[in-house]
């Protein structure tokens, strides 16, 4: 059976991700088919991909490499995040569907169980699914997409520390959800906004992304997934 480009693809980008392929390292197309034990043509198609995406890059006389990001890079990212994320989940509210909201509020009730436990990796889970569904609820493939890599590309960049108060942040989740449950567009905006600004503050900028002359001060911190 002939494996997907795109099952060969998410393949790569986790194990980028995660530090398997280190920032720079060559990535060949013989190395990787064995790796995920399918023919070079996936392993080609998906390196176009996140070629475009920006996690790999092709160097002369190398190929295709892990893509080195810079500080402003990872800076410029979550602003971005800033602005399509309030924009998102005010297409949420006019365009979300019972399932989704079925999903949200149930992502909702089991952060809060989680956060009463004290459960942090199950939160951290948790968390991701929650924004991946509200992307989802937006109803513009697009908009998704660019969500989805966003997230992908700051959990590459960022180490993420847990909120200090996580039944305060699941709360905020929870009035995110309402608003979008009322169809309030605008209050989604602007809840999420204030969500994802209070989240920026927990982001810490992983050892290997490429230090250079920012505008930004980024902290940052060793270690992977």
């Amino acid at each position: 059976m002939r494996i997907p480009a795109r099952s060969v693809c998410a393949a790569i980008r986790d194990d980028i991700i995660t530090g398997v392929f280190e920032r720079g390292s060559r990535l060949t197309e013989e190395q990787l088919a064995r790796r995920y034990g399918v023919s070079r043509v996936p392993v080609r198609e998906a390196l176009r991909t996140l070629e475009s995406e920006g996690f790999v890059v092709t160097r002369r006389h190398a190929g295709a490499c892990v893509a080195e990001p810079t500080e402003q890079e990872a800076a410029d990212l979550l602003e971005i995040r800033m602005l399509l994320e309030p924009l998102g989940a005010a297409r949420a509210a006019q365009r979300r569907t019972e399932a989704h909201l079925k999903v949200l509020r149930g992502l909702v009730r089991l952060g809060q169980e989680r956060a009463r436990r004290g459960q942090g990796e199950d939160l951290r889970s948790l968390g991701a699914w929650f924004h991946e569904t509200l992307a989802q609820a937006c109803g513009s493939p697009g908009l998704t997409a660019l969500l989805t890599q966003l997230r992908h590309k700051t959990a590459w960049m960022y180490a993420v520390e847990q909120p200090a108060r996580p039944l305060e942040s699941w709360a905020e989740h929870g009035a995110i959800v309402d608003a979008v449950a009322r169809g309030d567009a605008e209050r989604a905006r602007a809840l999420t906004a204030m969500h994802a600004e209070r989240a920026n503050g927990a982001h810490r900028l992983r050892t290997g992304v490429v230090v250079r002359a920012s505008q930004h001060s980024v902290n940052t911190v060793s270690g992977r997934h």
